[in-house]
């Protein structure tokens, strides 16, 4: 076994994904908000490779945005996976390491079981034992362990269907005999492709072994379907859920909780059911969330108080001590230190201040049709209920709206706005109205 041997990770990603019945590359599916092939990247990005280098194929330029800043290269045609690797050798002329060749549409591989490929001397290649072997290709293994061939499905007599060791695809090869290996692949297959499989036969006639490195099948299977996308995105979910829990947070009801793969949550926080993380999310410590709460793109500080059925939308802050209660959407906002508001309102584009109190029924008028506007509203600023506020207004520190108010003009420190008709009182009138009506 080596130590120390540089790395190069070639991952490709050219599958167009034809069951997943999509426009969109099948890799760019997202699991916990983050396209798949991101989560792989990620684990590679443990192993400190001189290279990471992804292949896709034609009209993928979002594939190449989702991967950057590492290189993208292109497999003009679809002819197997030995056909994909091939464009990446450029990028790889003069690389002295082994090439980890991984296949992006299997998002949760094992960093430990990635090392212990790397460190074999000659080949390795991964492998399974699934439940069901059906589709995959079969592995013949020599009496010491190590690989003899691999067959693929297709091509599988009656007696070799029967073998559980099957090929995961992903494998680790001497750059220094990557391109005399792929040049010498044949497409003398069901398939007319020109197969990656091939390559431990072709090295092994040069005397290089094939190490079998076998892996947990639960984790290491590739996703071709909605049904099995699905399938990864609850093992995603599991897996934040657990970490969210393991760093200190409580989840009442952790099945129903929809975490996102970059939400950060911080100690003492209480997370009660179905309540979803949209990308982009940071809770600060004692923060509780409360039942049917919507997050997503937004800072909330520590000791915050959101729900039940709030929504948080980008770009919003709530800072320390701020109170989000039901049936409030807060967009593109700030809520200051102490701020509340509890009750039935929308602010959008607004920084409120410290303290400041926001009314049941409270509706910040953002936008003319054509642009937003920005709403100021100082610190311990008190809103009546079911205030309109026209944006642009500035609302100063400590000033107080009459409840029913319309607001289209700045408010003055400490300043009482009324902004309603007066009302009038007709004495008797109810009587007579009802009598018209019934009739007498």
């Amino acid at each position: 076994m080596t130590e120390n041997t540089p790395i190069a990770v070639v991952i490709l990603a050219a599958g167009k994904g034809t069951r997943m019945k999509s426009d969109l590359p099948k890799v760019m599916h997202p699991i916990a908000g983050r396209p798949m092939i991101n989560w792989l990247i990620e684990t590679a990005e443990k192993l400190n490779p001189e290279k990471i280098i992804v292949v896709t194929a034609p009209d993928m330029d979002d594939v190449a945005k989702a991967v950057r800043p590492y290189q993208t290269v292109v497999q003009k045609q679809q002819r197997g996976t030995g056909d994909a690797v091939r464009p990446a050798l450029d990028m790889l002329k003069g690389f002295q390491g082994k090439v980890l060749i991984l296949l992006g549409d299997e998002p949760f591989l094992d960093k430990n079981i990635l090392e212990k490929m790397i460190k074999w001397d000659g080949l390795s290649v991964m492998a399974v034992r699934p439940l069901s072997p059906a589709g995959l290709g079969r592995m013949v293994v020599h009496d010491d362990g190590t690989l003899d061939r691999i067959i693929e499905d297709k091509d599988c007599t009656p007696e070799q269907k029967e073998i559980r060791l099957c090929n995961a695809g992903n494998f680790c090869i001497p750059n220094a005999h990557l391109e005399n290996w792929l040049a010498q692949l044949k497409t003398d297959n069901t398939q007319k492709e020109y197969y990656l499989t091939d390559i431990p036969q072709i090295a092994e006639k040069e005397g290089f072994l094939t190490y079998v490195v076998e892996a947990d099948a639960q984790w290491v299977w590739g996703i071709n379907t909605r049904s099995e996308l699905a399938e990864h995105e609850r093992m995603a979910q599991t897996m934040l859920r657990n970490k969210a829990m393991e760093n200190g947070a409580t989840l009442i009801d952790p099945n129903t909780v929809y975490l996102s793969a970059d939400t950060k949550i911080g100690k003492d926080v209480v997370i009660e059911p179905n309540v979803y993380f949209g990308s982009g999310v940071s809770v600060g410590d004692h923060t509780v969330i409360h039942a049917f709460s919507h997050i997503e793109g937004a800072q909330i500080e520590a000791n915050v108080e959101i729900g039940p059925f709030a929504r948080i939308r980008p770009k919003s802050v709530l800072k320390q001590g701020a109170v989000v209660g039901n049936f409030i959407e807060v967009n593109r906002s700030v809520m200051g230190a102490g701020a509340k508001s509890k009750h039935l309102s929308y602010l959008g584009d607004a920084i409120i201040g410290d303290k400041a109190n926001i009314g049941a029924g409270t509706v910040i008028a953002n936008y003319d049709g054509f642009n937003k506007h920005t709403t100021t509203i100082g610190e311990k600023a008190f809103i009546g209920t079911n205030s309109t506020i026209v944006a642009p207004v500035e609302i100063g520190n400590g000033a107080m709206i009459a409840a029913g108010s319309t607001i289209n003009k700045d408010i003055p420190d400490n300043a009482m706005a009324v902004g309603r008709a007066r009302q009038k009182n007709y004495a008797g009138w109810a009587t007579e109205y009802r009598k018209a009506k019934s009739g007498e």
